[in-house]
């Protein structure tokens, strides 16, 4: 079928509106027309092409939709159910088998590289084959082609249009603090970076009844949306050129957890330098292109003598079919307002979404076809 869809075709390139076709759904496969898709940072780095997947390819992970048709052998959902569309999965590994699909051992292979599951493409054009199946959907389009592994029921109430931002950046952030770290009640935590990843930490810190709850962030305007969440300080780097003094300033004997969702490292290094003793130091944010080698913070001995655990997490070790329906309960109780991070505009500014994120003028961009 004809459809429209962001392209990009090649790394650095801007995403520009093509129509091409669409392959109809096999076994297994469903067919979803897209309502919303939210942009997120893992998108620009595939988009520059620092993953495996070829261009041309069509990206966009954080679709959201109404299902029109459904393959062979799918039973999951019907014509007409509305959809979030989350990270894909196999289902049958040691870690599937164990709820954990994050760590999937298909995960590089079903989500980046581009391809079906049989190796083949489902978008072409006059001029080949497109890559798309970018983490199971390619949502940055009018219809997305994804499986019963990675689409979860969105009841009424939840607006459609940004239910798909669920299904992997504020997952992250919430369940790395929630299900990852399972931080504790009275706990205190650092979050490094107030985009969409850590201020979605935020608030699953006040969710945990954590105590104190600490946002490093350049930008006013985040820090303020931090606060106005639940954390409980916030913090300017720019006017803090001692990231550890200024948090034990607020927590003098360290905090228990931190959370680094900003992958810059000369802020990651300072974090044994604030953690608490049998502190627990979480890794979401993606590094620089260039940090190829980027060693773990903190000498040998910092961290033997501090009991650290540095734990690198995934998606917020979810698992989609059970902590996304959880998140959209939450936010029907009015104790999860992700809705506050969003800003949406037309697919067809995509790349004024792109520039408007880099300059930190919106937090989650959802893109409406």
């Amino acid at each position: 079928m004809k459809i429209t869809a962001a392209v990009t075709r090649a790394p650095h390139a801007p995403f520009v509106l093509e129509e091409v076709d669409l392959d109809s759904p096999g076994a297994g496969e469903i067919l979803v027309r897209i309502v919303g898709a939210g942009l997120c940072h893992t998108d620009l780095v595939a988009a520059e092409g620092l993953l495996p997947i070829t261009m041309p390819a069509v990206f966009g992970h954080e679709g959201a939709g109404v299902v029109e048709q459904v393959g062979a052998g799918v039973t999951k959902v019907k014509p007409g159910d509305n959809v979030a569309i989350t990270f894909t999965s196999c289902g049958h590994c040691p870690r599937c088998d164990r709820n954990e699909p994050a760590y999937c051992h298909s995960m590089a292979a079903l989500n980046f590289v581009g391809l079906r599951s049989d190796g083949s493409k489902s978008i072409q054009d006059d001029h080949g084959e497109i890559s798309g199946n970018f983490f199971g959907q390619s949502s940055f389009a009018t219809h997305a082609l994804t499986t019963e592994s990675n689409v979860v029921k969105v009841p009424d109430g939840i607006p459609l249009e940004i239910a798909g931002t669920l299904g992997c950046g504020i997952q992250t952030g919430a369940g790395a603090v929630m299900r990852s770290m399972a931080c504790h009640e009275n706990a205190s935590l650092v979050v490094l970076g107030g985009g969409a990843v850590g201020l979605s930490a935020v608030m699953g810190a006040v969710l945990q009844k954590c105590r104190a709850i600490i946002v490093v962030e350049p930008s006013a305007n985040r820090r303020e949306l931090a606060l106005s969440l639940g954390a409980t300080h916030a913090i300017d780097p720019g006017q803090s050129p001692d990231l550890a003094v200024a948090v034990r300033a607020i927590a003098p004997q360290g905090v228990d957890y931190a959370l680094d969702t900003s992958g810059i490292p000369a802020v990651i290094e300072a974090v044994p330098k604030f953690l608490a003793p049998r502190g627990t130091f979480g890794f979401v944010g993606v590094p620089p292109a260039h940090a190829t080698s980027l060693g773990l913070p903190g000498t040998l001995r910092e961290v033997m003598r501090g009991g650290f655990t540095y734990r690198g997490i995934i998606e917020g070790d979810s698992d989609p079919d059970v902590f996304i329906p959880q998140l959209m309960s939450l936010y029907l109780e009015g104790r999860f307002p992700f809705d506050r991070l969003i800003k949406t505009y037309p697919l067809s500014d995509i790349n004024r979404a792109v520039a408007e994120q880099k300059q930190g003028l919106c937090v989650k961009p959802v893109l409406l076809p």
